[in-house]
């Protein structure tokens, strides 16, 4: 039975405490960007394009952005086939995310368990192959999509080709990934173990396993997600950990690399540091939304003015209302500078709806009026 070793250390704490406190900030403020309605598929782009693009993947963000869309570019197919794979990868995140927090079975999973009043999330190696399947459609045979490997694989450094590692043998691979599921599944996991360590086991587990030919990466940094969606750390998902690992690949690998050299047996191996690494990791991400977040929401009192509703700003009421914060207010002639490619009526009608829902309030006659945060 699957037991994971790692000891929780004052870094661990450090960075759950952060990842706390960053999500009782970014749920309680009273203003946040409206990422959920307008800017969904901006957290997609990202997590597509950083991605695949840890994988090799050759596509600027503009040209994933176009893909993501769902317009054309020309590029090499295999670059293009895996962009919108992962895009299909994260729209089924979603859609698992959804029917989970709706409380709605999925076809072949089941909610029926409870922890007192805390349903419990089913996984399933079915999960886990349908996320391969989606990653590597058209990238690999079809037969062998959403199938586990039959063969023993070796991963060599690509500069010194020196063997980095060796996963378990393939006729282990179904027997090591049935345990870990059923460890994800026990009550006592998803009781007493908090998810951003649950995640970052997963991640893990499922890298040290290779249990597929190729798209492992992918397929263990998705289904990791799952976790934190399904223990509300989904955090609005206006964060992107595939964008972390990508920029800084080097401290992403080596963790890795150094985890698999602790024992020769991936149970047996000590997660502690990776823990630390993936939770620090998850802890910027959020601390970094959590900053923005309080910048648009300094007044704190304004949470309690609005009635405890939290508003919901576009890119552009973002613009309009840092540029009050800073200058204790605004006029039609500022709002058009800020906004030089917007026309006067959809900046008239962003304060408009500022106003109506209590942020704004208007100062002044038409002609010279001017705007400024509610007091």
């Amino acid at each position: 039975m699957f037991s994971p070793v790692f000891t929780i250390n004052n870094s661990i704490i450090k960075n759950i405490s952060l990842i706390e406190a960053a999500k009782a900030v970014i749920e309680d403020a009273p203003l946040i960007p409206a990422y959920e309605r307008q800017f969904r598929k901006d957290a997609m782009i990202r997590t597509v394009h950083y991605g695949t693009r840890i994988e090799g993947n050759d596509l600027t963000y503009q040209e994933v952005a176009k893909l993501v869309e769902g317009d054309k570019i020309t590029a090499g197919d295999r670059d293009i086939q895996e962009v919108i794979n992962y895009r299909n990868v994260v729209n089924y995140l979603e859609e698992l995310w959804s029917l989970y927090d709706a409380n709605m079975p999925l076809p072949e999973e089941k909610f029926e368990d409870k922890i007192g009043n805390k349903k419990l999330f089913h996984y399933s190696e079915t999960i886990v192959k349908k996320l391969h399947s989606l990653t590597t459609f058209k990238i690999i045979a079809a037969a062998d999509c959403g199938k586990y490997r039959h063969q023993q694989v070796v991963l060599k450094n690509t500069k010194t080709g020196e063997i980095a590692h060796r996963p378990p043998p393939a006729i282990e691979v179904p027997y090591l990934i049935a345990d870990f599921i059923s460890w994800l599944n026990n009550p006592i996991t998803q009781q007493d173990i908090h998810p951003a360590i649950t995640a970052a086991i997963t991640h893990y587990i499922l890298v040290a396993i290779h249990p597929f030919i190729e798209g492992n990466g992918r397929v263990s940094r998705s289904f990791s997600m799952i976790p934190l969606y399904v223990s509300g750390y989904d955090i609005k998902r206006l964060f992107s950990l595939e964008e972390h690992f990508d920029r800084n690949i080097e401290d992403y690998y080596n963790f890795i690399q150094q985890t698999h050299e602790k024992s020769s047996q991936v149970f047996k191996r000590d997660l502690t540091d990776w823990i630390d690494y993936y939770t620090q990791a998850l802890a910027i991400e959020l601390s970094r939304v959590k900053q923005k977040v309080k910048n648009l929401s300094r007044d704190l009192k304004l949470k309690q003015k609005l009635g405890g509703k939290q508003i919901h700003l576009s890119d552009r009421q973002i613009k309009l209302i840092e540029f009050m914060q800073r200058f204790g207010g605004l006029s039609m002639p500022d709002a058009k500078e800020i906004l030089p490619m917007v026309s006067d009526d959809t900046i008239w009608r962003d304060l408009k709806k500022l106003m109506e829902d209590g942020v704004v309030k208007k100062h002044g006659s038409t002609k010279g009026a001017y705007y400024g945060l509610t007091e």
